[in-house]
């Protein structure tokens, strides 16, 4: 498998730029010699108009040649003339050109940079002002350098990457990320033998995650940049907070974050920068990552007076709307946790359910899983980004689906949705997925985020947490989903997707309370069972999912129910009609804090008049409440 996937990327990369090929760039290839004598295999690429000029470092395991065929980074591509900087591109030891350099306790990455580095600004054409830059694995080994603090370099621009090894980033509540391990394995990282050997928080993830969580050993400016749709967000911004708090006095200002609407990449024409993600499409973040990471060099790099320093220490991509925005922090203040309640019916509202006994049920078969469609994923045979989950998704029979109506104004999200569940099983062990959609108008349901959940990590992910369930006892089940930043736009509708799998994005359950991984397999089944599993949504167990909400005035989402009802006159002085309430079986008035004034019992008749004269001026929500859910309007009372 590891070297199929390997041949997809290099096969892709190859015939991606096979134009290019017949003008591939020729560098000046050389050796760096480490401090233990052996030696890592570079690339030089010096502009013509440079005699003594600045440098940015890449460091990669990926193969430092495929420079000379895609052409350099930060939009230079093959005109090398163009570029205000020297670019040096090395391989890892252990990787491609510099293979031979591996072996038992070697230096290092962090100490390999620091000899990189300093090997460059000792060079006759470096003017002693280095600079890193590169995504992922390339990013997350300018952490490493930085923390060697070597005395040449003067800043990093690392790309959808953290220098955190966490539990959560392999075994996100508890499960697998089957599709990402496998994708490393290909790449060569090997962390599956590890991984399969500490499927339980230990205390070696105690000590991964301490050591290198190490935002105050970086003395220099740093310009993170990530994408609403990558994987390494919840690594990436807690570390950059980390860096705004916890860094040294004399730097913590510099540090920027840059969100944009962008994928992880390495594989298909989704990339960080580029206007095409999943299925939909981001023109005005084109390159945004490239513009302003030119702008940071030149600030650091070349002392160049372009305001950099004045910049906000957050700028971020606010999906939906579709433009920039600004913040000193993530998330930004303003946003208000709303809870919009799942319903027997499959609506999605902010009402607490009324009656006393719904459930929804699903089943999950491990030998036919809920398929993976798009989101953080890595793997290179698999959807990355937006993609709709109508078809493939939410046309099977094992999901529940709940949706508001549709959506009268925007309804603004920044930061983390966390979903509430209150479920049972007829097993001793299942999983609980969940996937966040923006419903578009024609249709398209649309995938902004997920989540999932091993129902015996409940309680935590350590040993001393876990816990078979009992069969049919209710649990609790919570489900944070990473940040992000969209809006809803009005004509739209907010769709959570409840099944049990997400296959291969993570480990599928075999329903038992039996060893998760067989064999240190990372996708054995031995004698599943196919599960039946519950969601309760009623006055005493309610499920619900919990969005970080700004400016919302609680108006519920319109639906077909709500286009029949009129509420007249509207500001009212002291009698409001209600007409085309046939369907409605009571109406419930309620203060603007959802406090409950007065309820009424309706006997089907189409019309209702109410005097409100005892009330005072204000903004009151008027509930209607039918056999198929429930329904609200604002009534302004002067």
């Amino acid at each position: 498998m590891k070297h199929t996937y390997l041949i997809l990327l290099i096969s892709f990369i190859c015939i991606l730029f096979s134009a290019r090929s017949q003008a591939q760039l020729t560098p000046v290839v050389d050796s760096i010699p480490m401090t233990d004598g052996r030696k890592l295999a570079v690339d030089i690429y010096i502009p013509t108009t440079i005699t003594l000029g600045p440098v940015i470092l890449v460091q990669t395991p990926y193969n430092r040649q495929f420079y000379r065929i895609i052409g350099l980074p930060l939009q230079i591509g093959m005109n090398v003339d163009s570029s205000h900087y020297i670019f040096v591109i090395a391989d890892w030891r252990g990787f491609y050109g510099s293979a031979a350099a591996a072996y038992a306790g070697a230096p290092s990455l962090g100490n390999d940079g620091y000899d990189c580095v300093e090997w460059i600004a000792s060079q006759t054409w470096s003017d002693g002002n280095v600079g890193t830059w590169g995504p992922s694995a390339l990013g997350r080994v300018q952490f490493q350098t930085a923390t060697k603090n070597p005395p040449h370099l003067k800043c990093i621009c690392p790309l959808v990457a953290a220098p955190t090894y966490t539990y959560n980033e392999y075994f996100p509540g508890g499960v697998l990320r089957t599709e990402y391990v496998e994708q490393l394995d290909a790449l060569g990282f090997g962390l599956s033998p590890i991984l399969m050997a500490h499927t339980i928080h230990d205390i070696v993830w105690t000590y991964s995650e301490y050591s290198t969580n190490y935002p105050d050993s970086i003395l220099v400016p740093c310009f993170m940049i990530g994408g609403w749709y990558d994987h390494t967000i919840e690594q990436m911004l807690p570390f950059f907070n980390g860096l705004r708090t916890l860094s040294p006095a004399n730097v913590r200002d510099k540090h920027r974050l840059l969100m944009g609407p962008w994928v992880h990449g390495g594989h298909g024409i989704s990339q960080v920068g580029s206007s095409v993600q999943g299925e939909l499409s981001y023109p005005n973040a084109t390159h945004w990552n490239d513009s302003l990471a030119l702008l940071f060099f030149d600030y650091h790099l070349r002392t160049i007076s372009n305001n950099w320093n004045l910049t906000p220490f957050v700028q971020y991509y606010q999906m939906g709307e579709n433009v920039w925005q600004n913040s000193t922090a993530w998330p930004p203040t303003g946003p208000v946790n709303t809870n919009f309640y799942f319903h027997h019916n499959n609506d999605l509202n902010i009402y607490s359910p009324t009656n006393s006994g719904d459930s929804l049920s699903l089943n999950y078969d491990p030998n036919n899983p809920s398929p993976t469609n798009g989101g953080p994923t890595l793997r290179t045979d698999l959807n990355q980004g937006p993609y709709d989950q109508a078809s493939l998704i939410e046309s099977r029979n094992d999901i529940l689906i709940f949706t508001t109506g549709v959506i009268p104004q925007d309804i603004v999200m920044k930061g983390n949705a966390v979903v509430h569940l209150k479920i049972s099983s007829n097993k001793s062990d299942t999983d609980f997925d969940i996937r966040l959609t923006d419903v578009y108008p024609d249709g398209r349901s649309m995938i902004v985020n997920d989540g999932t959940l091993r129902m015996r990590f409940r309680n935590g992910n350590t040993a001393t947490d876990t816990a078979a369930m009992i069969p049919g006892q209710i649990y609790d089940a919570v489900i944070t989903l990473p940040n992000t930043a969209i809006t809803f736009l009005a004509g739209h509708k907010i769709r959570v997707d409840v099944t049990s799998s997400n296959y291969p994005r993570f480990n599928r359950n075999m329903n038992t309370d039996g060893p998760m991984y067989p064999g240190n397999s990372m996708d054995s089944l031995i004698n599943p069972a196919i599960a039946n599993n519950t969601v309760y949504m009623n006055t005493v167990n309610f499920s619900y999912i919990t969005l970080p909400l700004v400016g919302f005035d609680g108006i519920e989402t319109a639906n077909s129910l709500s286009d029949k009802i009129h509420v007249f006159p509207n500001p009212i002085l002291q009698v409001v009609h209600f007409s085309g309430v046939s369907e409605i079986n009571e109406i419930i008035l309620r203060d603007i804090f959802g406090r409950e004034l007065k309820r009424f019992s309706l006997n089907h008749g189409d019309y209702f008049l109410f005097d409100v004269s005892e009330y005072s001026s204000g903004i009151y929500l008027v509930e209607f409440v039918s056999q198929n859910g429930m329904i609200s309007k604002k009534l302004v009372k002067y």
